[in-house]
Formats: structure tokens, sequence, C-alpha cells
């Protein structure tokens, strides 16, 4: 589990399905309103206020986003509590509002372009040819879209041997980082920097 804080009343977890795996969770119990959920949101509330010093009391409003085979990511913003005087009514309780969405794209993020490199040598041997490569914050993002016809479990082997699931949404790098290669980024890279 990795958790960041975005502001003052809002942070992001990252979850890998063998974090819930160890909790004794699966993807489809987050759907469901079991105890075990809650013991789940209730200690990554408890390790962001140790880590990070973020306290939820009162309203928060929970985004589950859900990432094909990577895990998944979760938004926790606290709401702000106008009535005061109830204050001392809100130290057990946690109101919760619960956003899931869920998305069949790839999205890793790398270290170095070298990192990419090699990947795309890994790919290419596959007849792995496609996906988007961006370029923000001094990391490479590679993105590959939901109707690719790939072997899931083996891609992501390979990804996670060059680079790690990305915790940034695919919206905001598209939005604010640069595209190197619009599609074919795989056989692009290979092409150039390997095959030569």
């Amino acid at each position: 589990m990795r958790l960041e804080r975005l502001n003052y009343n809002k942070i992001k977890i990252f979850l890998t399905f063998d974090d819930l795996f160890e909790r004794g969770l699966s993807r489809e119990d987050l759907m469901s309103d079991s105890l075990k959920v809650h013991q789940l949101f209730r200690d990554m509330i408890e390790e962001a206020s140790s880590e990070l010093g973020f306290e939820a009391d009162g309203p928060i409003a929970v985004e589950v986003y859900s990432l094909q085979a990577q895990g998944m990511v979760i938004i926790v913003t606290k709401g702000s509590t106008e009535q005061e005087e109830d204050e001392e009514f809100l130290d057990d309780y946690i109101e919760m509002q619960v956003t899931l969405d869920e998305s069949n794209d790839i999205f890793y993020e790398f270290h170095t372009f070298e990192d990419v490199i090699q990947l795309s040598s890994r790919l290419f041997e596959l007849s792995i040819l496609g996906g988007r490569l961006y370029s923000f914050e001094n990391l490479f993002y590679l993105l590959i879209e939901e109707d690719s016809k790939l072997i899931t479990e083996n891609l992501i082997a390979i990804l996670a041997e060059f680079g790690n699931p990305a915790t940034i949404t695919k919206h905001r790098v598209h939005e604010y980082g640069k595209i190197i290669f619009q599609e074919y980024a795989m056989k692009d890279i290979y092409h150039y920097f390997i095959r030569r």
C-alpha cells in the first residue's frame, strides 16, 4: 500500500491486488458492504493518519478506481464539518460516500527512458507493438488501451520488471504531460533505438 497526500484534505492510496489478497479480500469484495471492507478502510485511514497526518473526522468521500491486473487507486477527500457543536459524536463515526470506477487500461510508469527501451525489446519479441508513451514530471508513462488484444497476465509481469503501476490518472498525464509516441510506441522505440 502506497500513500500520497494530494492536498490538505485529500489523499491517494494505491493498493495492489496482493495487498487485498493479504487482507483476505478480492476486487469483488470491495463492491460489497462487508465488515472486511469496513476494516480495510479503517486500516487505510489509520495508516494515513500516522504517515501523513491526515485526520478523517466527519464526512469523507471515497473514490475507488480499479486498474486491470494492477490494483486500485483510492482517493479519499475529507469534507468540512459545519456543525462544530456535534464534534463529540464524530470521534468514532466516519460517514463515507463511495464512488467506484473500473478501467481495463494498463498504465505504467518508468523512471528512465532506458527502462522503456529495454521493455520495447521484450514486447517486440511477443508482437506487442502498441501503446502511447508520455513524459510527465521526469517520469515516462506507457498507456495500453483496453481494446488491445493482449495476454494481460504475461504483459503485466513483463511491465513490472521495468516499471511500476502508475498511481496518477491517465487523464492528468494526458492533459499536462507530453506525448512522445502517439501510437505503436513499442514498435517505434524498438525500431529507433534497438534495431537501427
